[in-house]
C-alpha cells in the first residue's frame, strides 16, 4: 500500500457502524445534501486533484477510479462517469496522466509532470481533504451520530438474528415485517413534520 493511502481523510470517519457495512448516504453531484451544508462533495475542478492522488497510488482504469473514490468516501459519494472520464481526458491532454491499453481497457498512469503538479498544489489538496473531512464529520456527528448508532444497532441485531436462525426459518417473515414497519414510520416523519403545502406535494 502506498504511504499516501493513510493521508486520505475519510477512513477514521467511516469507522465501526458508519459506512458501507451498514448504511451510506449519497450526495449525487448537483443533488440535495444535508440542509445548510454544501450540496456537492467536491467543488468544480477539484476532482482532478483527487483522481491524480489515486493514480499516484496505483494505475487504474475509469471504473476502478469510480469504485476507489466510493470506497475512500465510505460509500457516501460515488462520482458519475460523466465526471470521471472527462476529467481523465483533461488530465491526459495536460500531460499529467498517460493511458495504456491493457486487456481492452485504458489504464491511466500518473506522469512525472502529474506528480510535480500534485506537489506544486499540495496546499490545495490538503485544503480539499480538510474541508471534506469537516463536512463528513459534521454530517456524522451530533444527532446524526445518534441516528448512526441506532441504525448500526438495528443492523447488528438483524443480521445476528438471521444468521442464528438460518435462511429458511419462518420467523424471518416477522423480521422483515418489523423492518418494513420501521421504514414506514420513518418515512411518515417527514409528512407529519412538513408544512401543509409541502406535505401535499409529497403525497402527489
Amino acid at each position: 500500500m502506498d504511504k499516501h493511502h493513510d493521508d486520505w481523510p475519510f477512513g477514521d470517519i467511516f469507522g465501526a457502524g458508519f459506512g458501507p457495512r451498514f448504511w451510506s448516504f449519497h450526495w449525487p453531484e448537483g443533488g440535495r445534501g444535508p440542509r445548510r451544508r454544501r450540496q456537492q462533495v467536491f467543488e468544480s475542478g477539484e476532482v482532478k486533484y483527487v483522481i491524480l492522488r489515486l493514480l499516484k497510488e496505483k494505475p487504474s482504469h475509469g471504473y476502478e477510479i469510480i469504485k476507489a473514490l466510493e470506497e475512500r468516501m465510505g460509500g457516501g459519494y460515488t462520482p458519475s462517469p460523466g465526471t470521471v472520464y472527462p476529467t481523465l481526458q483533461l488530465l491526459e491532454d495536460q500531460g499529467y496522466v498517460r493511458a495504456v491499453e491493457a486487456e481492452g481497457k485504458r489504464v491511466y498512469h500518473i506522469t512525472p509532470e502529474g506528480e510535480a503538479f500534485l506537489e506544486q498544489h499540495r496546499d490545495v489538496i490538503d485544503e480539499i481533504f480538510e474541508r471534506v473531512r469537516d463536512t463528513v464529520r459534521g454530517f456524522a456527528g451530533g444527532k446524526m451520530g445518534e441516528v448512526n448508532q441506532a441504525f448500526a444497532r438495528v443492523a447488528r441485531a438483524t443480521y445476528k438474528q438471521v444468521w442464528r436462525i438460518g435462511p429458511d426459518d419462518p420467523s424471518l417473515v416477522r423480521v422483515a415485517e418489523a423492518l418494513r414497519k420501521a421504514a414506514e414510520e420513518i418515512e411518515g416523519l417527514r409528512e407529519r413534520s412538513a408544512p401543509a403545502g409541502e406535505a401535499g406535494a409529497a403525497a402527489r
